[in-house]
């Protein structure tokens, strides 16, 4: 029988090479080109924010990362394959006819540049890929500077933990890859060419691939010896103790971290033992070595620390992870700024005899009690203020405060009016109409928190009133279209072309710029032309090809509405912009409307975060901020664990123009300063904040949230008491959600300051605090909003020995209270009955109100939305329900009580007498305005005040009546009493 001989890999004719050539580079445009087009249209839109060298810079860094990581491996696996090639044998016997060995050897040798070359540049491209994704952990290498704060075991500054050690396992991490591909490829080189044969019972091995296997296999043992060193640090992260307390408990310092020495000098005796085959034949030395290396990192790295946990620590845990645990207590304080600095703690009985006047004279609390819910009243807003069906209102609206006409703290629920593009309509849908002339929104409503526009005087069968006091600034649907500016700050231009629910579609872009007429709409009777600075010009024809393959849509490229002017916005959501811009910032779930010197701004909050701050407790952003609303009305915090947090940025996006402007907040943050080193110039300092901006800073939701639940355990001092539980809290569960279990959310309220004992409004975000594992009242948290105590935490504790009730107690005993659930009962019978936010508020000298607002909307009506029926008041068993606030707080207090509660009607809590209402109700509320003081005789004037407040009196009682005649003669008299006003006047 002949011998076939080996034979390589099949040729391929031409035509199939061309083929193939053809469907690689297909695969490459497929593959790469949408790449290309991100690129270029960041590279624009970086531009145009004024932002292109955070671009150009992550852009930068990313590639040198790439090239380097790319040659480190790729020049490796390259040396081992080159050193095995060519210290090969010069003579290679053949096993026989069939030997597979000798095809591939045929093969390789037929295309040696390809093996050659081609293996180690795709580990170099493949391990590139992956560590340019680690660009934050080299800048922060190259920028990082020190805390000023040492680590209680080894005595190294914070910053070696949070900007160093990273970027040494990194380093670490791709040398282990690099060197165990190589040696992997230098052992199968060696086997192909000859270095190592199997044939016999022992196989045989040469000089040279001995000694090549012994280096590398060497050179990775000694890496791990570098790795023990560094493993040492890295223990003070440990999750060994998890969930008690993050960080090196006893056994990680008394155990692993001696073992870590000793596998430390194991691995370098190893890793000489790897390194004597050069000079001996005998591979026995390294095999031995080895095998000790793994031994003694099971018995030493697992089997000791086991043993040391269960038969020494456990039975005897309180005392020896009491050193322990205090290191845990300082370090989380530090790392999350609950230092004594930020949070003071003030001992609260939790109750007081309050007798009417004494609670009347908490004004600044009283007069506040918001009653409108942010959570709810989106529907209400929508049905009441949308008026055109192409805009909307955010799922969930805004909190924030203004001055009112005297000059009083007041806080609002706020929104901006954009454009929807999810409500768009038939034609309205059409590419034109939805990407060139529904391009912006129009205006922003505000309202006061603590009224409504008047009492519902049936709650079974709604009728007028429990809406919203609407204070709106919009362009006007006539045809000068002129500007409305009844809300509570001054807005110059109401147009809104960035915002979150612009941003709410798959295709978010709209083309703007001017193309001769007017085209986008305005009002009824006027169109618009975008004359702000944001926008990637698209008058060109090749950024038109870019753009129209970015949204694969070729009305870009050849509709006749785009000319040389026009430009297209995009990334339109204010909390993507900030997170282009910032890409080191973790951002809030939450982002509010604010007029500022004249103009509509989203602000947004910016956090800080690291995942390694010694000793400090780790903890899931996603888990520490769930609650009953987040899942439906905010947008989550990443999933990643941190240990370090800080709000250390505020950010604004211009509602008009884009504009993105970064804000110092936390000039102390060490993280801060290393990425203003990266990027310098993109955050402006903090003494360049306006006062009127900085006066519409809130403390932000997210880090209040990771904040109290962190304060339910890190309140307590001593170790052997948090080792217990028994003095620890936990954030109630949201009585209000039913057939869920989530947590209450905080709550932004205008209340009196709980950090002293003035009766001075402040606006704060507040959150009760239950026992651990129990339903009473264990403290209450409140974080200061005002500039000058911006940031200031105050938890009230009660008094371990009472038991003031909780949130969920409180809602129990008011919904089982009989008058109350008789009467939802029967509103429950034809409508939907929705509790609001429940608010504890502290009064007096030791007491806790609760209020909640009591909404309803009609059962299987689309159109139906949420009006406030009733309020439900509770202190100290009490229980107060009725229409109004002042009516609640009295049937809880007595008569006098509510004389400086907020009535319906008012916008604050004061009633001027003498004011009169404006006759013409704005929609379909009752008069809440005074015209202007009349000029006649004041007998005369005084007469037909008179009149007016009798006859808009009767008007009031026949609605609450509910009798149709009665109400159309009393609206008859009204206006006879107006006339007589205004003759009085004249």
């Amino acid at each position: 029988m002949g011998m076939r001989p080996p034979t390589g890999m099949p040729s391929l004719s031409r035509r199939s090479r061309i083929l193939l050539v053809l469907a690689l580079i297909a695969a490459g445009l497929l593959l790469i080109g949408p790449r290309l087009i991100d690129m270029y249209t960041n590279w624009l839109w970086f531009g145009e924010v004024d932002f292109r060298g955070v671009y150009t810079t992550t852009l930068l860094t990313r590639l040198v990362i790439f090239l380097v990581v790319a040659l480190v491996v790729g020049l490796i696996v390259f040396a081992a394959l080159l050193l095995a090639y060519r210290n090969r044998p010069v003579f290679v016997p053949v096993a026989g006819p069939n030997d597979p060995i000798a095809r591939y050897r045929t093969t390789v040798m037929s295309r040696l540049r390809l093996f050659g070359i081609g293996i180690p540049v795709v580990f170099g491209f493949l391990s590139g890929m992956i560590a340019q994704t680690n660009w934050v952990t080299v800048q922060l290498f190259l920028h990082g500077g020190d805390f000023g704060q040492t680590d209680p075991q080894f005595g190294l500054d914070v910053g070696f933990y949070s900007f160093d050690l990273p970027f040494y396992r990194f380093i670490l991490n791709w040398l282990f890859v690099a060197i165990l591909v190589a040696f992997f490829a230098n052992l199968v080189t060696q086997y192909v060419f000859g270095g190592i044969r199997l044939a016999g019972r022992e196989g045989a091995l040469t000089r040279s691939a001995r000694i090549q296997l012994a280096v590398i296999a060497g050179s990775f043992v000694l890496l791990k010896a570098v790795a023990y060193w560094f493993d040492r640090y890295t223990l003070l992260s440990s999750g060994r103790k998890e969930p008690t307390f993050t960080g090196a408990g006893f056994t990680d310092i008394n155990a692993v971290l001696p073992a870590k020495l000793i596998l430390l000098a194991i691995a370098v005796i190893c890793a000489i033992a790897f390194f004597s085959a050069i000079f001996l034949r005998d591979l026995r030395i390294p095999a031995l070595a080895t095998a000790l290396l793994v031994l003694s990192s099971i018995l030493i790295g697992a089997v000791w620390p086991l043993v040391m946990e269960q038969f020494s620590v456990r039975p005897n845990a309180a005392d020896k992870e009491s050193t322990y645990i205090e290191r845990n207590i300082a370090a989380t304080r530090a790392a999350y700024g609950l230092t004594d600095d930020v949070v003071t703690y003030r001992n609260y009985s939790g109750e007081a005899a309050l007798s009417p006047g004494e609670v009347a004279s908490e004004s600044a609390t009283m007069s506040n009690i918001r009653l409108l819910d942010p959570n709810i009243l989106a529907p209400t807003f929508t049905q009441q203020r949308q008026i055109r069906n192409f805009y909307g209102f955010p799922d969930t609206l805004a909190v924030d405060r203004y001055p009112d006409a005297d000059g009083n703290l007041r806080d609002y629920v706020v929104a901006a009016r954009e454009i929807s593009p999810q409500t768009l309509d038939a034609n309205q849908r059409d590419w034109i109409n939805r990407h060139t002339v529904f391009t912006h929104g129009n205006g922003f409503v505000a309202a006061p928190a603590n009224s409504v526009d008047e009492a519902v005087a049936d709650e079974s069968s709604g009728g007028r009133g429990g809406y919203p006091n609407y204070q709106v600034n919009w362009i006007e649907n006539d045809a000068e279209g002129s500007i409305r500016k009844d809300g509570p700050g001054d807005l110059d231009q109401p147009r809104i072309y960035f915002g979150p629910v612009i941003a709410n579609s798959d295709a978010d872009y709209s083309i703007v710029g001017s193309t001769g007429e007017p085209r986008e709409y305005d009002t009824d009777s006027k169109s618009y032309t975008y004359d702000g600075a944001a926008g990637v010009n698209i008058g060109n024809f090749f950024n038109r090809l870019v753009f129209a393959s970015k949204y694969a849509e070729r009305n870009i490229l050849f509709s006749s509405v785009i000319g040389d002017e026009s430009k297209i916005l995009f990334n339109r959501d204010p909390r993507d912009r900030v997170q282009k811009v910032a890409p080191w910032l973790t951002t809030d779930g939450s982002t509010y409307p604010a007029i500022v010197e004249g103009k509509l701004v989203w602000i947004i909050d910016g956090y800080t975060t690291l995942d390694n701050f010694p000793y400090a407790q780790r903890m899931s952003l996603e888990d520490a901020t769930a609650d009953s609303i987040e899942s439906t009305t905010t947008r989550a915090l990443p999933s990643r664990e941190v240990s370090y947090i800080r709000n250390s940025v505020k950010a604004t996006v211009d509602a008009y123009d884009g504009t993105v402007k970064l804000y110092e907040q936390d000039e102390n943050d060490p993280v801060l300063k290393a990425w203003e080193g990266v990027f310098p110039g993109t955050v402006i300092p903090k003494d360049q904040v306006s006062d009127e901006l900085r006066d519409h800073f809130r403390y932000p939701e997210d880090l209040f949230k990771v904040q109290r639940e962190l304060l339910t355990k890190y309140h307590v001092n001593d170790p052997r008491e948090f080792f217990t539980n028994n003095a620890f809290w936990e954030v109630p569960t949201d009585p209000t959600a039913e057939n869920t279990s989530a947590k209450q959310p905080p709550y932004y309220v205008v209340a009196s300051d709980v950090s002293n004992e003035e009766n001075q409004a402040s606006f704060q975000l507040t959150s009760a605090l239950v026992g651990y594992r129990r339903e009473v009242l264990g403290a209450y948290v409140s974080a200061d909003s005002d500039p000058e105590n911006y940031g200031k935490i105050t938890v009230l504790r009660l008094p371990t020995d009472t038991s003031t009730q909780g949130p969920n107690q409180v809602q129990n005993q008011m919904t089982t209270t009989t008058d109350v659930s008789e009467s939802l009962g029967i509103v429950r019978r034809e409508n939907t009955v929705e509790f609001g936010n429940l608010l504890t508020l502290p009064v007096g000298n030791g007491g806790l109100i609760y209020v909640e607002p009591v909404y309803a909307s009609r059962t299987n009506e689309a159109s139906a939305y949420p009006q406030l029926i009733r309020v439900l008041v509770s202190y100290e068993g009490r229980v107060g329900y009725a229409a109004t606030l002042p009516e609640a707080i009295e049937q809880v207090f007595g008569a006098g009580a509510g004389r400086t509660v907020t009535a319906p009607g008012e916008t604050d809590g004061t009633t001027q007498p003498g004011a009169v209402p404006e006759t013409t109700p704005s929609d379909g509320g009752t008069p809440s305005a005074t015209p202007a003081p009349a000029t006649g005789s004041s007998t005369t004037r005084d007469a037909a005040v008179s009149g007016l407040n009798s006859a808009l009196s009767a008007v009031r009682t026949a609605q609450q009546s509910g009798n149709l005649a009665d109400l159309g003669t009393a609206l008859e008299n009204l206006q006879t009493a107006v006339d007589a006003y205004n003759r009085a006047g004249s």
